[in-house]
């Protein structure tokens, strides 16, 4: 299962959340363990900067963000 979260800052480390609906499917309690993959997503900047074409930037972004 994939899900989209944000890293939070949590005292002196960082942390994400788990979407209630995630926890409940999933039925996690406290003390289980998870795996978590790691994937940072690229700043539109970047992508960007690498993308060579003739469409628009808009239709660009709107194309970027159906993934997300």
């Amino acid at each position: 299962m994939k899900i989209r979260t944000l890293v939070r800052e949590w005292g002196s480390s960082l942390g994400v959340i788990l979407p209630r609906e995630i926890v409940r499917e999933e039925n996690l309690r406290v003390g289980d363990e998870v795996v978590v993959e790691v994937l940072k997503r690229p700043s539109i900047e970047i992508l960007f900067g690498l993308v060579k074409s003739k469409e628009s930037a808009q239709e660009i972004k709107e194309e970027l963000r159906k993934g997300w």
